[in-house]
């Protein structure tokens, strides 16, 4: 498996273009959320995908995206329902921690997934929320050393 990279101002429509399908089926089909997954952020200098990717489709995706404070905005982190519970997503998120290093990162996470982004130093904030139907929480990583 290879970890591919890009910041937004540089990444193809050959390699997007995948990577929204993959975006789509997961949380437009799989989850049934109807909402326009493309947000105008995915071609900004400031957003990095990340996504593993072993032939010809991706397996795995998140993008890193920062807010106008700074903070490191984790979201769209999906993998291939075959892929599920192999650590691939664990292997993203870490490299996604790489990248931030010691700044501060905040994610919406669904509500389910709360201890799996506890692994990476994220604390639940505020109350859980319903969005596009599915309830989501706010977590914030807590910065060490800062």
């Amino acid at each position: 498996m290879v970890l591919y990279t890009a910041p937004g101002d540089e990444i193809t429509a050959a390699q997007l273009y995948p990577l929204l399908m993959l975006r789509s089926a997961v949380f437009v089909v799989e989850q049934a959320s109807l909402y326009q997954d493309p947000d105008g952020r995915d071609l900004l200098p400031t957003t990095h995908h990340l996504w593993w990717q072993p032939a010809d489709e991706p397996d795995g995706y998140l993008r890193l995206l920062r807010d106008r404070d700074g903070t490191h905005r984790i979201g769209r982190v999906c993998t291939t329902r075959r892929t599920r519970g192999t650590g691939l997503g664990a292997l993203l998120m870490k490299a996604a921690m790489e990248r931030v290093g010691d700044e501060p990162a905040v994610l919406e996470a669904q509500t389910y997934a709360q201890k799996f982004y506890a692994r990476f130093g994220f604390s639940s904030t505020g109350e859980p929320y319903l969005e596009d139907g599915i309830e989501h929480i706010t977590m914030r990583r807590v910065v060490r050393g800062g």
